[in-house]
């Protein structure tokens, strides 16, 4: 068997479908809104790499920092022979926790990128002769069926990802995570932390402007795939912190009264001046909070790794 292989549980059009009917669904309602996901296209992957080395933001680094320091705890604690990570993108992080996992005998990328499993996928089993590398090309947030593989399983959701998730998505996708997980399983969750408001709100509204065209991104992909005539210029970039739900809100707010029309999914969306669209929450964490819907979904935490600031946490969990 090829140390490293690629499945695919996505129908070929998937992408497509799922952005029509987020467009079509998201630029209807009121307000208007649209997930995330859709910042990543290539330009946009280059985009939040530069945002990830920019000062103001801290999360990467200081998720680097506790994978550096940690990675050996995270491994004698979890004894993973499996580790399979959700959203997996570069892999580049992941490396500590391979180099670190001195059982580790096959690695499960997932990721709706094709390419970006591909080229991470060859890399690693180029690097690191002996592991197995089986990618799945899916989409975590609806439902994932893992290949057999041998036990103890660590799965790996890095990166302050879970804050995307309102929080009954959030729920949702942990049951569906530990519905994944066997006895002796565990999760490795990454979740960013409360801190002062200035410091949250410079993270999503840097000096350079680069996480404004991050942000405005997601209109060039929805003119490119479906035929829209946005302009991105007519809309400024917005980060507020909202206090009482503790996550920060990006949003794109119209600049003049303007209608953009979308053929594929047959729409005319209004803007009135000043109205938002809301492109990405990203909820903060304490770690009582962690723990308590960790708990919700059938997990018990047993480990708690905070870089030395106290602004990001990785926490792992177990099934009993």
């Amino acid at each position: 068997m090829s140390p490293f292989r690629i499945t695919r549980t996505l129908p070929e059009d998937a992408t497509g479908a799922a952005l029509r009917a987020d467009v079509r669904r998201g630029l209807t309602g009121s307000p208007m809104t649209l997930p995330p996901k859709w910042f990543y296209d290539a330009r946009g992957s280059e985009l939040f790499d530069e945002i990830t080395t920019l000062p103001e933001y801290y999360p990467t680094r200081a998720e680097r920092e506790i994978l550096l320091a940690r990675s050996g705890e995270i491994a004698a604690a979890s004894g993973a022979r499996t580790l399979v990570e959700l959203g997996s993108g570069s892999s580049e992080k992941t490396r500590y926790l391979i180099d670190a996992l001195t059982g580790l005998r096959t690695y499960v990328p997932v990721d709706v990128s094709e390419s970006a499993l591909a080229l991470a996928g060859r890399a690693l089993v180029a690097e690191r002769p002996g592991l197995e590398v089986h990618a799945l090309i899916a989409d975590f947030t609806a439902g994932l069926a893992l290949p057999g593989t041998p036990g103890p399983r660590l799965v790996a959701f890095l990166g302050g990802t879970i804050g995307n998730l309102l929080p009954a998505e959030r729920a949702a996708f942990l049951a569906s995570v530990r519905a994944l997980l066997a006895p002796g399983d565990a999760l490795l969750l990454g979740t960013d932390l409360v801190k002062d408001e200035e410091v949250l709100v410079r993270a999503y509204d840097d000096a350079a402007g680069v996480t404004a065209a991050f942000n405005k991104n997601v209109l060039t992909v929805i003119n490119r795939e479906l035929g829209a005539d946005f302009d991105p210029a007519a809309f400024e970039h917005v980060a507020r912190w909202d206090a009482e739900r503790e996550w920060i809100e990006m949003r794109l707010r119209s600049r003049t009264a303007q209608t953009v029309k979308i053929p594929a999914v047959d729409l005319a969306v209004d803007f009135a001046e000043g109205e938002d669209l809301r492109t990405e929450v990203s909820a903060k964490f304490r770690e009582e909070g962690v723990r308590g819907e960790l708990a919700a979904a059938g997990m018990e935490s047993v480990r708690w790794w905070t870089d030395g600031e106290g602004r990001f946490a990785l926490s792992l969990s177990v099934v009993r």
